[in-house]
Parts: C-alpha cells; sequence; structure tokens
C-alpha cells in the first residue's frame, strides 16, 4: 500500500506572520493525523520559520522551487543545501508555472532532479499537459515527454524518494478539475510509463498525486482512484480547514 501524501503549494502567497499562523491552525488540526503524509511548502521567505513553526509535529517542510548547483553566482536562486538547513525533507520541481514563466525544460527538471536526490531532498517532480494538447488528443505524448526527459537516469534507489505529481495545466487554478476517471487514466499511464523507465515493483511504489483545483468537495472521489495517491494542493492550501479537509479525505 502507497502511503498518501497531500502537500500545500503556498506559491507567491503569506508572509511571514500569515505563514505562521496558518500552519499553527493545520499544526493544531492535524495533531492526530499518521496515516498521510502531510506537507507545507511556503515561499522561500517563510522556509525557517514555518520550520520552527512545524517542530516535533507531523508536518514536513518543502519547497517551492531549487537550483541544481549547491553554491555558486546565482543570483536570486537557492541551492539545495540551503534548504536541508531548514529541514526542508521535500522540493517542489517542473511546476507548470515555472515550465511557462522560468522556461524550465525537462532537461532543467532532470538536473534539479539529480541534485535534489544528492542532497537528500525528496523531489515532487510536475508534469501536466495543456488544454490545447488535450483537445487535440496529445495528453499521453506530452506527459510521457516530460516523465522521461524530467526523470531520467534515476537509479532503483533514487526512486524510492521520487513523488510524481500529475496537473493538468488547464486544471491549475481556474476551477476545473479533471473528472476521477480522466485523472485516473493519466495517473495509471504516468505508472506505465514508470514501469518501462524503472520496473514494475518500482512503478508500484511511486506515489502519485494529482494537482489541479482539488478541493474539499471533491478530493475524496479523486484520492480514491486506484492510482491516485494524494494531491498537490493550490488554492486550497491557504485556507487551513480547506487543507485539513483535503487531508482527511486523503485517510
Amino acid at each position: 500500500m502507497r502511503k498518501p501524501i497531500v502537500a500545500g503549494n503556498w506559491k507567491m502567497n503569506k508572509t511571514v506572520a500569515e505563514a505562521q499562523a496558518l500552519v499553527a491552525d493545520i499544526k493544531r488540526d492535524l495533531a492526530e493525523c499518521s496515516g498521510v503524509d502531510v506537507v507545507v511548502c511556503p515561499p522561500f521567505t517563510a522556509l525557517a520559520a514555518v520550520s520552527e513553526a512545524i517542530t516535533g509535529s507531523q508536518l514536513d517542510l518543502g519547497a517551492q522551487n531549487m537550483h541544481w548547483e549547491g553554491s555558486g553566482a546565482y543570483t536570486g536562486e537557492i541551492a539545495p543545501p540551503m534548504l536541508r538547513e531548514l529541514f526542508c525533507h521535500y522540493v517542489i520541481l517542473g511546476h507548470s508555472e515555472r515550465r511557462e514563466y522560468a522556461g524550465e525544460t525537462d532537461a532543467i527538471v532532470n538536473k534539479k532532479l539529480k541534485a535534489a536526490l544528492a542532497a537528500n531532498l525528496r523531489p515532487i517532480v510536475c508534469v501536466g499537459e495543456q488544454l490545447a494538447d488535450r483537445d487535440a488528443g496529445r495528453t499521453e505524448a506530452v506527459v510521457e515527454q516530460q516523465l522521461r526527459g524530467s526523470l531520467a537516469n534515476c537509479s532503483a534507489r533514487e526512486w524510492t524518494d521520487v513523488v510524481v505529481a500529475y496537473e493538468p495545466v488547464w486544471a491549475i487554478g481556474t476551477g476545473r478539475t479533471a473528472t476521477p476517471d480522466q485523472a485516473q487514466e493519466v495517473h495509471a499511464f504516468i505508472r506505465s510509463v514508470i514501469r518501462d523507465l524503472a520496473d514494475d515493483s518500482i512503478a508500484q511504489t511511486v506515489r502519485i498525486q494529482y494537482g489541479g483545483s482539488m478541493k474539499p468537495a471533491n478530493a475524496a472521489e479523486l484520492i480514491s482512484q486506484p492510482d491516485i495517491d494524494g494531491g498537490l494542493i493550490g488554492g486550497a492550501a491557504l485556507d487551513a480547514a480547506s487543507f485539513v479537509a483535503i487531508v482527511q479525505a486523503a485517510l
């Protein structure tokens, strides 16, 4: 059985004070939760404060991005050791907004993936198609290309730390959500690609999240699908009650 994982991607939201207040409510309401891995991913400016706030709790800390180098002349970037120093356990890589606005390619995501794994960070690698791709029947082709490029050259040991997040770009922040059947179909396809990249035992172990307007009203039906192992939550992660409800649905 794969343990569900629900991660909150706060994106460019929450000051330090707001982040502390939000995570305090989440921590309180999920104090007894042990059946789901719960990750909060605040902006870089709030990582230290949130790290301190969740010490001793069941919550894990994640970052929203990182550079592939350990140090150097990369103004504005954050290195893997800097995240580990703040007790980050996870890092989101290749989110569609990074691909669109920062020009990240599959090759760049793969470099970050390898750097994260080398730094003992667990990467949450995002893949997903645009609306035009889905309408043209190219969902599987696009997702497979992203998977093969982003997850290239993973060893069997490294696969155990990888999480994949399927985020149909047309459903991110739009209020539109893939139906449970649509989401399950792509999740099963992703698992088949992982099987080809690695083997069947690894494919059955890797956790695949759904992201794309998941909220309390649809979380249980989505997560109940056989190949959906949790959610990468955007807007609903900014409200403690909504985020907690999604975690409870994953139980």
